[in-house]
């Protein structure tokens, strides 16, 4: 195992992609609670949408949980995820997910995670990738553990966390996974609600779904706007106001043009010409026409004389 001091810190670790954080939902593993043996819940999780796995079972020899371990690798490899390891120990993996109380520091891996309730534990955190927050809801695994956060507990400590947070306990339902992500968790971390499902692919369907769902909307916010210089000269950014009637410019090539006070509202095709009227043409009523270098004022009328200029 390398030595504790040659792992380089998160923020290198994440910005040459050696570390890749759980997201979504995450499925811890009880071979005990589990309705099929564990490899086959596993692959009926991962074929409703999770990639990721925390395999606990500390309760075996290493020898049958690294055992274990490689009956579940493959299974994940097949759809790009990733098994997590419980304890210190990865069992020929690169991941693992340590308790609060330790060890400290965490070990040179590629990615460590830790158990977290309250902001002291968070406050201990050194080179750790991502939390877990616990619990959120009363749990069945672990009845009477809480005080449970609910979602405003764990959304004060995930602002206080340096790290991503999964949320973890009593998560059971697509509403609990949705109000668990819009307090700000990247994902939630279950149990029960697969293991014990009578169909462990439907079950994870449905949780991954509503995770999906309300990551998205999220996403969407964080998209930069359009910048303004963006939108097309004269393009119309929003809805029309009350007796407005937008004005839309041609980008056909032909170069638009804008009325001019004493020119005609026709906009020029290339004909040029204004059609004339078909009464034949119309004396003027108010005599001189504006000169085109700007309006000029009208002399007063005077009764006809004689010819004008024009009848010369």
């Amino acid at each position: 195992m390398p030595d504790l001091g040659t792992r380089a810190p998160r923020q290198e670790r994440l910005r040459t992609g050696i570390a890749t954080r759980p997201s979504g939902v995450v499925l811890l593993t009880d071979r005990r609670a589990a309705r099929k043996p564990l490899p086959q819940v596993v692959a009926a999780a991962v074929a409703g949408g999770v990639r990721w796995v925390v395999l606990r079972e500390k309760d075996l020899p290493r020898a049958e949980r690294a055992a274990l371990a490689a009956d579940l690798r493959p299974i994940l490899a097949e759809v790009g995820g990733t098994l997590v390891l419980a304890g210190p120990d990865p069992l020929d993996g690169d991941a693992v997910h340590l308790p609060a109380a330790g060890p400290y520091p965490p070990p040179p891996l590629g990615l460590v995670g830790r158990s977290c309730h309250d902001e002291a534990e968070l406050a201990r955190l050194s080179t750790e990738d991502y939390v877990t927050l616990s619990p959120v809801y009363p749990t069945r695994t672990k009845p009477g553990y809480g005080p449970p956060l609910l979602p405003h507990g764990l959304a004060a400590l995930i602002e206080r966390s340096p790290v991503p947070a999964l949320a973890l306990g009593g998560i059971e339902t697509p509403d609990q996974v949705a109000a668990c992500v819009e307090a700000g968790a990247v994902g939630v971390a279950v149990l029960g609600a697969i293991m014990r499902a009578d169909d462990p692919t439907e079950a994870a369907h449905t949780l991954t779904r509503a995770a999906d769902k309300a990551t998205r909307p999220r996403a969407t916010r964080r998209e930069a706007p359009t910048p303004h210089d963006a939108i097309p000269r004269g393009a119309t950014t929003g809805p029309p106001r009350s007796g407005h009637v937008p004005t839309t410019v041609s980008t056909t090539g032909l170069r638009p043009t804008a009325p001019t006070e004493g020119s005609s509202l026709t906009a020029r095709s290339g004909r040029g010409r204004p059609q004339p009227s078909p009464r034949g043409p119309q004396p003027s009523p108010r005599g001189p026409q504006p000169s085109p270098r700007g309006p000029q004022p009208f002399p007063e009328k005077q009764p006809s004389t004689g010819p004008t200029e024009g009848e010369r």
